[in-house]
């Protein structure tokens, strides 16, 4: 998956390490880099949720590393494409996207059978995760 740059060049998307408050080091940030200039952009679908997740930490955050594939189901197919060498193009993580959403859907129906409401909400959260913005 490829964006141009605004040096002219295309950007590769890629699984990085972004560091916050000097303490805590996030791994699994999708992040599109550009080979030519250095530029690095964190991809769009995630931003506010890592900022909200930032937001979360505070100011003076504990020192910690944090799985970004845990906290965010998009991020979570990319790294599992990257885990079993699939190329990441939109094919193969729409695949992976759709096999997930489908888990998804299954414990969705036993939750609201259970009547866990908190689950539900949870489930329906992951769900949000990956809707099609984020697969563009």
């Amino acid at each position: 998956m490829f964006k141009r740059c605004i040096c002219g060049e295309a950007m590769a998307l890629g699984l990085r390490k972004v560091f916050y408050s000097k303490t805590v080091s996030i791994a699994g940030v999708p992040v599109y880099a550009c080979g030519h200039c250095s530029r690095n952009e964190v991809y769009p679908g995630v931003k506010s949720d890592l900022s909200r997740l930032l937001s979360d930490l505070g100011a003076k955050p504990l020192p910690r590393e944090i799985r970004f594939d845990e906290v965010h189901e998009w991020a979570g197919m990319l790294y599992r494409a990257a885990s079993a060498s699939v190329p990441l193009s939109a094919a193969g993580i729409a695949k992976l996207t759709e096999e997930r959403t489908n888990e998804l859907l299954d414990l969705l129906l036993i939750a609201a059978s259970l009547g866990d409401a908190a689950w539900k909400r949870e489930l329906e959260g992951r769900l949000s995760q990956l809707n099609g913005q984020y697969i563009a």
